[in-house]
């Protein structure tokens, strides 16, 4: 079950929040965001289909153009750290906030490595409103088997009025928590800075293609 989640975060985070044309993607309304935005990963990930079959790293490279603009990774990176987060100094958290990024970036192309013939359709929901937090429900499609349904959380900055994602729930589990959880016993264990070391050695290793 873990694995087709994988492959599902990297898939549809991906999709969600790809933005190649940024002028294109109306970061202003969630739910355009990720109508519009899944469009053009579709579009890119097929166009580099056989650039990443020869190297696997471009998927890295997909995910930091097409995804991170619109991911707000100190966001996720904080609640990643929780409580703990004040026992930590200015530099200590903007270095996990790096490395959590591209731990991220990896565990997105990893999962992107499954990459298939899935389509995504946005549930139309209510306007956010006045709160700054607001899910957008997807559904994924793929022929022969049954569809399955994703929650995306988004936080809006209230001084641009742009929206960005944080987390992502699959099957009811949600990639922040379960993130915090591997973390977080880690950094408990045996601190922040072993923890910051011990992703950065992970990040720096080669993708490879799973079969």
């Amino acid at each position: 079950m873990f694995k087709k989640i994988a492959l599902l975060l990297g898939l549809m985070t991906s999709m969600l929040f790809s933005v190649s044309a940024l002028a294109a993607v109306n970061a202003a309304d969630p739910y355009a965001l990720v109508d519009q935005a899944a469009q053009q990963t579709f579009a890119r990930l097929k166009a580099d289909k056989s650039q990443v079959k020869s190297n696997p790293d471009h998927l890295r490279v997909i995910i930091r153009e097409e995804l991170l603009p619109y991911v707000d990774n100190r966001f996720a990176a904080y609640k990643v750290l929780g409580n703990q987060i004040k026992e930590t100094t200015p530099a200590q958290r903007d270095a996990f906030v790096q490395v959590f990024t591209e731990y991220m970036v990896s565990s997105y192309a990893d999962a992107l490595a499954h990459f298939d013939e899935q389509t995504v359709k946005v549930q139309p929901g209510k306007a956010p409103g006045d709160s700054n937090i607001t899910a957008v429900n997807v559904s994924v499609k793929e022929a022969g088997k049954p569809d399955i349904f994703l929650e995306f959380k988004l936080r809006k900055n209230n001084k641009t009025g742009e929206w960005k994602a944080f987390d992502m729930v699959a099957e009811g589990i949600s990639l922040l928590s379960a993130k915090q959880s591997e973390l977080g016993g880690l950094i408990r264990q045996n601190g922040i800075d072993a923890v910051i070391a011990q992703l950065r050695e992970h990040n720096a290793k080669p993708l490879v293609l799973k079969s």
